[in-house]
Parts: C-alpha cells; structure tokens; sequence
C-alpha cells in the first residue's frame, strides 16, 4: 500500500512539472507569436493559457501580451480590460521603451491614472487594517507600499491634491510606527561584570633576626647596657639570663629573662633594658636584628 502511495504523489509530481513545463512553452510560442505580427495566433494561445489553470506569476504576462495583442488587432475596450488586470495584479508594472510602442505604453499610462488613486486607497485601508489588529510586519511592508505607489510619475498630479495627499501624510506616520513596532526589542545589555580586585600585595616577611653564627654578620656592640642594682642583701650569688631582640636602630625590640634571679629583680632588668641603645649588628654593612643574651650574676656580700 505504501508503496502504491509513494508512486501515486511521484506521478503526480512528473505530471505537475509536465503541466508547467507546458505551460511555460506556451507563453512563449505567444510571445514568439507576437513577435511575428501573428496576433490572432498568439491570442488564441493566451486565451486558451488564460482559461486554464496556470502559476499565479504568469497572470500578469499572459494579461500583459494579451493586451499587446488586443492593441494590435484594434480591439481597444477589449484591451483595456487586459491593461485593468495588469495593473490590478501588479500596479507598479509599466511596459518598458523595448517592450511595447507608444501607443500600448499610452493606453498602459491611461488605466494606471485611472485606477491607481483607488488602488492607493484600497492598500491603505488593509495596511491600516492590519496595524488596528497589531500585525506590524504587514502594516509597515504595507504603508510602504502605499508610499511606493504615491510616488508613481502617473499619479503626480493626484498625488498632491486631497484625498491622496492626506494620505502620504497618514502612511508615512503609520510606516515609521509600525516599523518601530514590529522591530525586534534591543538585546539587553550585558551585565557588567565587576573586575575582580587585585589580590592584596603578600605581607611582607618579617625581618630576620641574626644570633651571630651567620657568615657575614657584626655583632651589636653595647653604648648603654646597664644592670639595675639588686635591692637588699644577697647572701647567696645568683645568676640569671636576659634576653633581647635588638632592631636595626640598635634600640631594644624586645626583652625576656629566660634564667630568672628573683621575680622582683626579673622586672627591673627588664624595665631597664628598655633603656638600653646598642650600635646595630650590621650583615655586610647592613643594619640588621639581632638576638643578644645578656648574663646576669649578683655577687653575694
């Protein structure tokens, strides 16, 4: 059964490409035809064409060579019914200088004069019809139809008189809107993306503090270093540890008694040693940090 189907929509498809292909070889021999002076001969072929089913694009030239020939036969009210459905089916259409003499070009300007001015109005009408109904992509194609037509040299005259002149006016307001309407949106913008802030410059290392086993350095040498006295008697000697970091201005940073002599003597050294000023440790010139020990012995009396 498919495959019967399959056959049938194929031989219909060759037989509708035959009918066309036809068609076009018998719009040309007319053409040929008039082209001879054969005019009766052409028309019979064109009326026959005409009666028949044919492309909606070959209307207007089998009306067109129609009314050549009806022309040339002297058949003017019969040709001028030809002209109507040229114009009628394609308004802008106007035979050129190397397609018709001047009598067919004449008798084509006529009806166009004639009919124009009402064709105008009709195509205003459906444009305005479509803007009221929101369809903007047909109202804007159609208001420049209409303007496209108001322009035409054989309606000049009309043109610039009421009722058409109205109309330009109200088609050219009508166009810009339904154009600005049926435009697509604009794209949003893009979002703006906030640029990520630098990352924060690495906090610097901490300056190097020297103990004096290091190639290249110079111990701190003492212009102040002076131990409180010991309150009260000391029976028994002591002995203690200080310990103090000394920057590169040889003032002390830091002080510490890591081998304690009295809790109350601990405070008092350390109190004074920030007191104390050192000429800096130097590394190859350069002022550096140093950790010094300072021993502490209380003689006993």
């Amino acid at each position: 059964m498919k495959a019967y189907l399959v056959a049938a929509i194929v031989a219909g498809n060759v037989l509708a490409a035959s009918h066309a292909g036809a068609q076009d070889a018998d719009l040309t021999a007319a053409r040929d035809l008039y082209a001879s002076a054969a005019y009766d001969d052409a028309l019979t072929v064109l009326n026959r064409l005409r009666s028949s089913e044919h492309p909606a694009n070959q209307s207007r030239a089998i009306e067109q060579y129609r009314a050549f020939c009806l022309l040339a036969l002297g058949r003017p009210a019969d040709a001028e019914q030809a002209i109507e459905a040229v114009v009628a089916a394609e308004p802008s259409y106007t035979p050129g200088d190397g397609d018709a003499s001047p009598r067919i070009r004449s008798a084509f300007t006529a009806v166009r004069r004639r009919m124009l001015p009402s064709i105008i109005q009709q195509k205003y009408a459906q444009a305005k019809a479509a803007y009221d109904r929101k369809d903007f992509g047909a109202a804007a194609d159609g208001f420049t139809q209409v303007l496209n037509a108001l322009a035409d040299k054989d309606v000049a005259t009309e043109a610039k008189q009421p009722p058409l002149s109205d109309l330009r006016t109200l088609a050219g307001g009508f166009q810009e809107l339904a154009a600005k309407a049926a435009a697509p949106p604009p794209a949003p913008p893009a979002p703006v993306v906030a640029a990520a802030p630098p990352p924060p410059p690495p906090a610097p290392a901490p300056p190097r503090i020297y103990t004096g086993g290091e190639t290249g350095i110079v111990a701190p040498s003492a212009i102040n270093q002076t131990l409180p006295p010991f309150p009260g008697q000391v029976v028994i000697p002591r002995n203690g540890k200080l310990e103090v970091v000394i920057d590169e201005l040889g003032v002390v940073e830091s002080a510490v008694m890591t081998s304690t002599v009295s809790q109350t003597y601990d405070a008092m050294v350390i109190s004074a040693a920030k007191a104390w000023r050192y000429k800096p440790a130097t590394l190859n010139g350069m002022p550096v940090k140093f950790r010094k020990t300072v021993q502490i012995t209380i003689k006993g009396t």
